[in-house]
Protein backbone atom coordinates (compact mmCIF):
# COMPACT_ATOMS: atom_id res chain seq x y z
CA UNK A 1 0.00 0.00 0.00
CA UNK A 2 3.44 2.48 -0.10
CA UNK A 3 3.84 2.26 -3.60
CA UNK A 4 0.88 3.69 -4.40
CA UNK A 5 -2.95 4.03 -4.92
CA UNK A 6 -3.94 4.20 -8.17
CA UNK A 7 -5.23 0.70 -8.19
CA UNK A 8 -7.05 0.46 -5.04
CA UNK A 9 -8.80 4.08 -4.85
CA UNK A 10 -10.29 4.29 -8.03
CA UNK A 11 -11.79 7.91 -9.47
CA UNK A 12 -15.25 5.47 -9.90
CA UNK A 13 -14.69 4.50 -6.15
CA UNK A 14 -13.86 7.92 -5.29
CA UNK A 15 -17.20 9.39 -7.19
CA UNK A 16 -19.31 6.64 -5.53
CA UNK A 17 -18.81 7.59 -1.91
CA UNK A 18 -18.03 11.48 -2.21
CA UNK A 19 -21.34 11.25 0.16
CA UNK A 20 -21.32 12.83 3.88
CA UNK A 21 -21.04 10.58 7.40
CA UNK A 22 -20.09 10.74 10.57
CA UNK A 23 -16.08 10.67 11.45
CA UNK A 24 -17.10 8.38 14.09
CA UNK A 25 -15.18 9.61 17.31
CA UNK A 26 -18.00 8.17 19.32
CA UNK A 27 -21.49 6.10 18.46
CA UNK A 28 -23.93 7.09 18.99
CA UNK A 29 -22.44 10.04 17.52
CA UNK A 30 -22.83 13.42 19.01
CA UNK A 31 -26.11 14.56 16.98
CA UNK A 32 -27.78 12.24 18.60
CA UNK A 33 -27.35 13.96 22.61
CA UNK A 34 -30.43 14.72 24.20
CA UNK A 35 -30.98 17.50 26.67
CA UNK A 36 -32.38 15.22 29.29
CA UNK A 37 -29.05 13.92 29.85
CA UNK A 38 -28.64 16.37 33.18
CA UNK A 39 -25.47 17.48 35.17
CA UNK A 40 -27.01 14.56 38.18
CA UNK A 41 -26.93 12.20 35.28
CA UNK A 42 -23.02 13.50 34.99
CA UNK A 43 -22.41 13.06 38.25
CA UNK A 44 -23.89 9.88 39.13
CA UNK A 45 -21.99 8.39 36.07
CA UNK A 46 -18.61 9.86 37.74
CA UNK A 47 -20.25 7.91 41.17
CA UNK A 48 -20.39 4.66 39.59
CA UNK A 49 -17.09 5.24 38.08
CA UNK A 50 -15.66 5.69 41.67
CA UNK A 51 -17.25 2.53 42.88
CA UNK A 52 -16.53 0.11 40.22
CA UNK A 53 -13.15 -1.72 39.00
CA UNK A 54 -12.62 1.15 36.13
CA UNK A 55 -11.04 3.75 38.68
CA UNK A 56 -8.79 0.74 39.53
CA UNK A 57 -7.62 -0.47 35.85
CA UNK A 58 -8.60 2.14 33.60
CA UNK A 59 -7.25 5.15 33.16
CA UNK A 60 -8.58 8.37 32.32
CA UNK A 61 -8.04 10.67 29.09
CA UNK A 62 -8.55 14.23 29.93
CA UNK A 63 -9.33 17.17 27.21
CA UNK A 64 -9.44 21.26 27.79
CA UNK A 65 -10.83 22.70 25.48
CA UNK A 66 -9.16 26.62 25.33
CA UNK A 67 -12.50 28.67 22.76
CA UNK A 68 -9.67 32.14 22.34
CA UNK A 69 -8.49 32.91 19.03
CA UNK A 70 -6.86 36.35 18.28
CA UNK A 71 -7.92 35.84 14.71
CA UNK A 72 -11.04 34.60 12.89
CA UNK A 73 -9.35 31.61 10.21
CA UNK A 74 -12.93 31.88 7.83
CA UNK A 75 -12.92 28.23 7.46
CA UNK A 76 -13.39 27.29 10.86
CA UNK A 77 -16.23 25.24 12.01
CA UNK A 78 -14.76 24.68 15.71
CA UNK A 79 -16.48 26.39 19.16
CA UNK A 80 -14.08 29.77 19.21
CA UNK A 81 -14.11 33.03 21.08
CA UNK A 82 -12.22 35.40 18.46
CA UNK A 83 -10.47 37.98 21.20
CA UNK A 84 -6.95 39.66 21.42
CA UNK A 85 -8.26 40.61 25.22
CA UNK A 86 -5.28 38.00 26.89
CA UNK A 87 -6.84 39.13 30.32
CA UNK A 88 -10.15 36.43 29.45
CA UNK A 89 -7.95 33.68 30.22
CA UNK A 90 -7.14 34.26 33.52
CA UNK A 91 -10.81 34.31 34.48
CA UNK A 92 -11.24 30.97 32.62
CA UNK A 93 -8.50 29.13 34.31
CA UNK A 94 -10.64 29.88 37.43
CA UNK A 95 -13.11 28.37 35.89
CA UNK A 96 -11.47 25.51 34.61
CA UNK A 97 -10.46 25.28 38.21
CA UNK A 98 -13.83 25.11 39.84
CA UNK A 99 -14.92 22.67 37.28
CA UNK A 100 -12.15 20.13 38.21
CA UNK A 101 -12.71 20.50 41.85
CA UNK A 102 -16.31 19.32 41.26
CA UNK A 103 -14.71 16.45 39.19
CA UNK A 104 -12.32 15.30 41.86
CA UNK A 105 -15.13 15.59 44.73
CA UNK A 106 -16.77 12.67 42.79
CA UNK A 107 -14.08 10.98 41.89
CA UNK A 108 -11.36 11.31 44.54
CA UNK A 109 -7.69 13.01 44.16
CA UNK A 110 -5.46 11.05 42.17
CA UNK A 111 -6.93 9.39 39.29
CA UNK A 112 -4.71 8.18 37.15
CA UNK A 113 -4.48 10.04 32.91
CA UNK A 114 -2.68 8.36 30.11
CA UNK A 115 -3.77 10.64 27.58
CA UNK A 116 -3.98 14.76 27.83
CA UNK A 117 -4.80 16.93 24.64
CA UNK A 118 -5.45 20.36 25.10
CA UNK A 119 -7.44 22.18 22.34
CA UNK A 120 -8.98 25.19 20.66
CA UNK A 121 -9.64 27.66 19.62
CA UNK A 122 -6.07 28.38 20.22
CA UNK A 123 -4.60 26.82 23.14
CA UNK A 124 -1.27 28.88 22.83
CA UNK A 125 -3.40 31.75 22.95
CA UNK A 126 -2.47 31.27 26.86
CA UNK A 127 0.50 32.40 28.48
CA UNK A 128 3.66 30.43 29.42
CA UNK A 129 2.73 31.67 32.96
CA UNK A 130 -1.01 30.73 32.06
CA UNK A 131 -0.12 27.52 30.60
CA UNK A 132 2.21 26.91 33.83
CA UNK A 133 -0.73 27.53 36.19
CA UNK A 134 -3.19 25.02 33.89
CA UNK A 135 -1.04 22.17 34.22
CA UNK A 136 -0.21 22.61 37.62
CA UNK A 137 -3.71 22.26 38.41
CA UNK A 138 -4.54 19.21 36.61
CA UNK A 139 -1.07 17.74 38.06
CA UNK A 140 -2.44 18.70 42.13
CA UNK A 141 -5.66 17.02 41.03
CA UNK A 142 -5.19 14.09 38.95
CA UNK A 143 -1.79 11.70 37.83
CA UNK A 144 -0.17 11.90 34.80
CA UNK A 145 0.99 8.47 34.18
CA UNK A 146 4.86 8.14 32.81
CA UNK A 147 4.71 7.37 29.21
CA UNK A 148 1.44 8.68 28.57
CA UNK A 149 0.62 10.91 25.66
CA UNK A 150 0.09 14.57 26.47
CA UNK A 151 0.02 17.05 23.03
CA UNK A 152 -1.33 20.40 22.41
CA UNK A 153 -2.83 21.66 19.67
CA UNK A 154 -0.59 25.13 18.36
CA UNK A 155 -0.79 27.92 15.88
CA UNK A 156 2.33 28.92 14.58
CA UNK A 157 1.53 32.39 14.95
CA UNK A 158 1.18 32.30 18.62
CA UNK A 159 5.00 30.40 19.21
CA UNK A 160 8.19 30.42 18.99
CA UNK A 161 11.21 28.66 20.05
CA UNK A 162 10.91 30.07 23.71
CA UNK A 163 7.69 29.13 23.97
CA UNK A 164 8.37 25.41 22.54
CA UNK A 165 10.93 25.18 25.46
CA UNK A 166 8.08 25.79 27.90
CA UNK A 167 5.77 23.00 26.51
CA UNK A 168 8.42 20.67 26.52
CA UNK A 169 9.01 21.44 30.32
CA UNK A 170 5.59 21.10 30.92
CA UNK A 171 5.87 17.65 29.59
CA UNK A 172 4.02 18.01 26.10
CA UNK A 173 4.99 15.11 24.27
CA UNK A 174 3.80 15.38 21.22
CA UNK A 175 2.48 18.81 19.16
CA UNK A 176 -0.40 19.42 16.57
CA UNK A 177 0.35 22.39 14.10
CA UNK A 178 -2.63 23.65 12.14
CA UNK A 179 -1.04 24.68 8.67
CA UNK A 180 -4.42 23.96 5.91
CA UNK A 181 -2.74 24.99 3.20
CA UNK A 182 1.05 26.99 2.49
CA UNK A 183 -0.33 28.81 -0.89
CA UNK A 184 0.13 32.53 0.11
CA UNK A 185 -3.21 32.96 -1.78
CA UNK A 186 -5.75 30.38 -0.41
CA UNK A 187 -4.16 31.67 3.34
CA UNK A 188 -5.24 35.13 2.13
CA UNK A 189 -8.66 33.62 1.25
CA UNK A 190 -9.45 32.09 4.60
CA UNK A 191 -7.44 34.59 6.72
CA UNK A 192 -4.45 33.15 8.02
CA UNK A 193 -1.29 34.17 7.10
CA UNK A 194 1.71 31.79 8.42
CA UNK A 195 4.80 31.71 5.92
CA UNK A 196 6.17 28.14 5.20
CA UNK A 197 9.36 29.54 6.29
CA UNK A 198 7.93 30.03 9.82
CA UNK A 199 6.40 26.47 10.24
CA UNK A 200 9.44 24.62 8.57
CA UNK A 201 11.56 26.49 11.96
CA UNK A 202 9.00 25.58 14.21
CA UNK A 203 9.06 22.02 13.54
CA UNK A 204 12.85 21.55 13.20
CA UNK A 205 12.86 23.37 16.82
CA UNK A 206 10.13 21.00 18.02
CA UNK A 207 12.76 17.74 16.61
CA UNK A 208 15.50 19.66 18.53
CA UNK A 209 13.87 19.83 21.50
CA UNK A 210 13.04 15.98 21.60
CA UNK A 211 8.96 16.15 20.97
CA UNK A 212 7.84 12.07 20.42
CA UNK A 213 5.69 13.47 17.49
CA UNK A 214 4.49 16.51 15.44
CA UNK A 215 1.10 16.74 13.55
CA UNK A 216 0.72 18.63 10.84
CA UNK A 217 -3.16 19.45 9.91
CA UNK A 218 -4.33 20.01 6.21
CA UNK A 219 -7.31 20.70 4.55
CA UNK A 220 -8.66 20.66 1.19
CA UNK A 221 -11.18 22.08 -1.23
CA UNK A 222 -10.82 25.77 0.57
CA UNK A 223 -10.86 28.88 -1.97
CA UNK A 224 -8.63 29.53 -4.06
CA UNK A 225 -7.09 25.78 -4.13
CA UNK A 226 -6.30 24.04 -7.43
CA UNK A 227 -5.38 20.86 -7.76
CA UNK A 228 -2.04 22.18 -8.89
CA UNK A 229 -1.38 24.50 -5.84
CA UNK A 230 -2.18 21.63 -3.46
CA UNK A 231 0.20 19.32 -5.45
CA UNK A 232 2.68 22.12 -3.73
CA UNK A 233 1.30 21.77 -0.80
CA UNK A 234 1.59 17.88 0.01
CA UNK A 235 5.35 18.63 -1.48
CA UNK A 236 6.48 21.20 0.55
CA UNK A 237 4.86 18.76 3.52
CA UNK A 238 6.63 15.81 2.51
CA UNK A 239 9.57 17.59 2.31
CA UNK A 240 8.83 19.16 6.41
CA UNK A 241 7.90 15.15 7.05
CA UNK A 242 6.29 15.56 10.08
CA UNK A 243 5.50 12.35 11.51
CA UNK A 244 1.62 12.36 11.31
CA UNK A 245 -0.43 14.02 9.52
CA UNK A 246 -4.14 14.33 9.67
CA UNK A 247 -5.93 15.68 5.86
CA UNK A 248 -9.57 17.16 6.49
CA UNK A 249 -11.83 17.72 3.86
CA UNK A 250 -13.37 21.20 4.05
CA UNK A 251 -17.33 21.00 4.70
CA UNK A 252 -18.38 24.87 3.45
CA UNK A 253 -21.80 24.78 5.78
CA UNK A 254 -22.02 28.70 5.73
CA UNK A 255 -25.89 28.38 7.09
CA UNK A 256 -24.62 26.34 10.49
CA UNK A 257 -21.44 28.14 11.01
CA UNK A 258 -21.39 31.78 10.47
CA UNK A 259 -17.56 32.16 10.04
CA UNK A 260 -17.62 30.31 6.72
CA UNK A 261 -19.89 33.16 5.21
CA UNK A 262 -17.18 35.37 4.92
CA UNK A 263 -16.30 32.69 1.70
CA UNK A 264 -17.10 33.38 -1.85
CA UNK A 265 -18.75 29.96 -2.72
CA UNK A 266 -17.56 30.77 -6.72
CA UNK A 267 -13.86 30.74 -4.91
CA UNK A 268 -14.50 26.82 -3.17
CA UNK A 269 -12.83 24.03 -6.18
CA UNK A 270 -15.46 22.14 -7.94
CA UNK A 271 -16.53 18.14 -6.71
CA UNK A 272 -13.68 16.62 -9.49
CA UNK A 273 -10.94 18.68 -8.39
CA UNK A 274 -11.86 17.95 -4.59
CA UNK A 275 -11.06 14.27 -5.78
CA UNK A 276 -8.20 15.11 -7.64
CA UNK A 277 -6.36 16.81 -4.42
CA UNK A 278 -7.27 14.01 -2.17
CA UNK A 279 -6.22 11.52 -4.91
CA UNK A 280 -2.75 13.64 -5.26
CA UNK A 281 -2.46 13.40 -1.61
CA UNK A 282 -3.29 9.72 -1.23
CA UNK A 283 -0.50 9.18 -3.82
CA UNK A 284 1.83 11.80 -2.36
CA UNK A 285 1.96 10.91 0.84
CA UNK A 286 2.14 7.26 0.76
CA UNK A 287 4.69 7.24 -2.01
CA UNK A 288 6.96 8.98 0.60
CA UNK A 289 6.95 6.16 2.96
CA UNK A 290 3.54 7.31 5.05
CA UNK A 291 1.25 4.80 5.99
CA UNK A 292 -2.48 4.76 6.21
CA UNK A 293 -3.54 5.00 9.33
CA UNK A 294 -7.23 5.05 8.40
CA UNK A 295 -9.72 7.97 7.97
CA UNK A 296 -8.02 11.10 7.34
CA UNK A 297 -4.50 10.52 9.22
CA UNK A 298 -1.10 9.53 8.02
CA UNK A 299 1.92 8.75 10.14
CA UNK A 300 5.43 7.30 9.30
CA UNK A 301 6.05 3.55 9.70
CA UNK A 302 7.85 4.03 13.22
CA UNK A 303 5.50 6.26 14.73
CA UNK A 304 3.31 5.11 17.60
CA UNK A 305 0.24 5.75 15.69
CA UNK A 306 1.62 3.14 13.08
CA UNK A 307 3.12 1.19 15.10
CA UNK A 308 -0.25 0.38 16.79
CA UNK A 309 -2.22 0.13 13.78
CA UNK A 310 0.23 -2.69 12.89
CA UNK A 311 -0.10 -4.16 15.74
CA UNK A 312 -3.97 -3.68 16.13
CA UNK A 313 -3.90 -1.34 18.96
CA UNK A 314 -5.77 1.24 17.57
CA UNK A 315 -8.04 3.17 19.83
CA UNK A 316 -10.18 5.31 18.57
CA UNK A 317 -11.93 8.74 21.07
CA UNK A 318 -13.20 12.22 20.23
CA UNK A 319 -10.24 13.47 19.35
CA UNK A 320 -9.66 10.95 16.86
CA UNK A 321 -7.56 8.15 16.42
CA UNK A 322 -5.03 6.97 19.60
CA UNK A 323 -2.00 4.90 20.85
CA UNK A 324 -4.00 4.55 24.41
CA UNK A 325 -6.43 1.90 25.90
CA UNK A 326 -9.28 2.96 25.89
CA UNK A 327 -10.65 4.81 28.84
CA UNK A 328 -13.04 7.28 29.85
CA UNK A 329 -12.86 10.90 28.65
CA UNK A 330 -13.02 14.22 31.37
CA UNK A 331 -14.09 16.98 28.89
CA UNK A 332 -12.65 20.05 30.62
CA UNK A 333 -14.10 23.63 29.27
CA UNK A 334 -16.91 25.10 27.09
CA UNK A 335 -18.48 22.87 24.88
CA UNK A 336 -15.88 19.86 25.80
CA UNK A 337 -17.58 16.68 25.46
CA UNK A 338 -16.64 13.32 27.65
CA UNK A 339 -17.36 9.84 27.61
CA UNK A 340 -17.74 8.29 31.21
CA UNK A 341 -18.99 4.45 31.63
CA UNK A 342 -21.79 4.43 29.30
CA UNK A 343 -22.64 7.60 28.90
CA UNK A 344 -21.62 10.58 27.07
CA UNK A 345 -21.87 14.51 27.79
CA UNK A 346 -21.01 17.65 26.81
CA UNK A 347 -20.57 21.20 28.45
CA UNK A 348 -22.45 24.18 27.65
CA UNK A 349 -21.26 25.57 24.05
CA UNK A 350 -21.33 29.59 25.41
CA UNK A 351 -19.17 30.76 27.96
CA UNK A 352 -22.08 32.21 29.55
CA UNK A 353 -23.72 29.55 30.23
CA UNK A 354 -20.47 27.06 31.27
CA UNK A 355 -19.74 30.08 33.53
CA UNK A 356 -23.33 30.45 35.34
CA UNK A 357 -23.55 26.59 35.82
CA UNK A 358 -20.21 26.55 37.65
CA UNK A 359 -21.04 29.82 39.93
CA UNK A 360 -23.91 27.81 40.99
CA UNK A 361 -22.00 25.11 42.03
CA UNK A 362 -23.10 22.52 39.27
CA UNK A 363 -21.16 20.42 35.98
CA UNK A 364 -21.85 22.42 32.74
CA UNK A 365 -23.09 19.26 31.01
CA UNK A 366 -26.34 20.38 29.26
CA UNK A 367 -27.10 17.57 27.50
CA UNK A 368 -25.51 13.96 26.67
CA UNK A 369 -27.22 10.42 26.52
CA UNK A 370 -27.24 7.11 28.81
CA UNK A 371 -26.17 4.42 25.62
CA UNK A 372 -28.67 1.14 25.57
CA UNK A 373 -27.35 -2.25 24.91
CA UNK A 374 -28.06 -1.84 20.91
CA UNK A 375 -25.94 1.72 21.01
CA UNK A 376 -23.22 -0.80 22.85
CA UNK A 377 -23.14 -3.40 20.87
CA UNK A 378 -23.33 -1.35 17.71
CA UNK A 379 -19.90 0.98 19.52
CA UNK A 380 -18.30 -2.11 19.95
CA UNK A 381 -18.75 -3.31 16.21
CA UNK A 382 -17.82 0.15 14.63
CA UNK A 383 -14.94 0.79 16.99
CA UNK A 384 -13.78 -2.71 15.69
CA UNK A 385 -14.30 -1.66 12.17
CA UNK A 386 -12.87 1.87 12.36
CA UNK A 387 -9.44 0.36 14.47
CA UNK A 388 -8.76 -2.84 13.77
CA UNK A 389 -10.75 -2.99 9.92
CA UNK A 390 -12.05 -6.46 10.85
CA UNK A 391 -15.39 -7.28 13.04
CA UNK A 392 -15.08 -10.75 14.83
CA UNK A 393 -18.48 -12.84 14.72
CA UNK A 394 -17.29 -14.85 17.73
CA UNK A 395 -15.60 -11.45 20.17
CA UNK A 396 -19.24 -9.94 20.13
CA UNK A 397 -20.99 -12.68 20.42
CA UNK A 398 -19.06 -13.83 23.73
CA UNK A 399 -18.96 -10.21 24.95
CA UNK A 400 -22.65 -9.57 24.37
CA UNK A 401 -24.01 -13.24 24.85
CA UNK A 402 -25.74 -13.12 21.19
CA UNK A 403 -25.80 -14.32 17.84
CA UNK A 404 -24.48 -11.98 15.88
CA UNK A 405 -25.41 -13.33 11.94
CA UNK A 406 -28.87 -12.82 13.34
CA UNK A 407 -28.45 -9.71 15.01
CA UNK A 408 -27.10 -8.21 12.29
CA UNK A 409 -28.99 -9.68 8.95
CA UNK A 410 -30.15 -6.89 7.41
CA UNK A 411 -26.76 -5.04 7.93
CA UNK A 412 -24.93 -8.03 6.34
CA UNK A 413 -27.33 -8.22 3.40
CA UNK A 414 -26.31 -4.31 3.25
CA UNK A 415 -22.92 -5.13 2.93
CA UNK A 416 -23.19 -7.15 -0.22
CA UNK A 417 -23.20 -3.91 -1.97
CA UNK A 418 -20.03 -2.77 -0.47
CA UNK A 419 -18.39 -6.01 -1.07
CA UNK A 420 -18.99 -6.16 -4.84
CA UNK A 421 -16.85 -3.02 -4.60
CA UNK A 422 -14.11 -4.64 -3.41
CA UNK A 423 -14.04 -2.74 0.05
CA UNK A 424 -15.19 -5.74 2.34
CA UNK A 425 -14.64 -9.58 2.21
CA UNK A 426 -17.75 -11.18 4.62
CA UNK A 427 -17.70 -14.76 5.51
CA UNK A 428 -18.79 -17.20 8.37
CA UNK A 429 -16.20 -15.74 10.93
CA UNK A 430 -16.63 -12.12 10.78
CA UNK A 431 -16.34 -8.70 7.99
CA UNK A 432 -12.92 -8.20 6.99
CA UNK A 433 -12.18 -4.51 5.71
CA UNK A 434 -10.14 -5.13 2.37
CA UNK A 435 -6.56 -2.94 1.34
CA UNK A 436 -9.06 -0.67 -1.07
CA UNK A 437 -11.78 -0.51 1.99
CA UNK A 438 -10.05 0.75 4.46
CA UNK A 439 -9.80 4.51 2.53
CA UNK A 440 -13.60 3.65 2.54
CA UNK A 441 -13.67 2.26 6.41
CA UNK A 442 -16.47 5.27 6.93
CA UNK A 443 -19.01 3.93 4.42
CA UNK A 444 -18.03 0.49 6.16
CA UNK A 445 -19.52 1.75 9.55
CA UNK A 446 -22.40 3.48 8.25
CA UNK A 447 -24.03 0.14 7.32
CA UNK A 448 -24.07 -0.54 11.24
CA UNK A 449 -25.39 3.01 12.15
CA UNK A 450 -28.73 2.18 13.23
CA UNK A 451 -29.56 5.98 13.59
CA UNK A 452 -28.25 6.84 10.50
CA UNK A 453 -29.84 4.36 8.41
CA UNK A 454 -33.11 5.20 10.23
CA UNK A 455 -32.55 9.10 8.97
CA UNK A 456 -30.80 9.29 6.38
CA UNK A 457 -30.56 13.23 7.21
CA UNK A 458 -26.33 13.02 6.35
CA UNK A 459 -25.80 16.72 5.48
CA UNK A 460 -25.13 17.47 8.27
CA UNK A 461 -21.76 15.83 8.23
CA UNK A 462 -18.19 16.29 6.52
CA UNK A 463 -17.60 13.91 3.45
CA UNK A 464 -16.52 10.50 3.86
CA UNK A 465 -13.34 10.59 2.17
Amino acid sequence: MNTGTAELVTPELLRRHDVPGPRYTSYPTADRFVEAFRPDDYARALRQRRAGAAALVLPLSIYVHVPFCESLCYYCACNKIITKHHERAAEYLRYLAREVDLHTAELGLGQNVSQLHLGGGSPTFLSDAELRELMAMLKRSFKLTPGGEHSIEVDPRTIDHSRLDTLADLGFNRLSFGVQDFDPAVQKAVHRIQPAEQVFALVKAARERGFESVNVDLIYGLPQQTPESFARTLQQVCELRPDRIALYGYAHLPERFKPQRRIASAELPGAAAKLAMLSGALEGFMGAGYVYVGMDHFALPNDALAVAKRQGRLHRNFQGYSTQSDCDLIGLGVSSIGRIGATYSQNAKTLEEYCDAIDHGRFAVVRGLALSRDDLVRRAVIMALMCQGELLFESINLAYLMDCRTYFAPELEALRELQDQGLVRVDDSGVQVTATGWFFVRAVAMVFDRYLQADRNRARFSKII
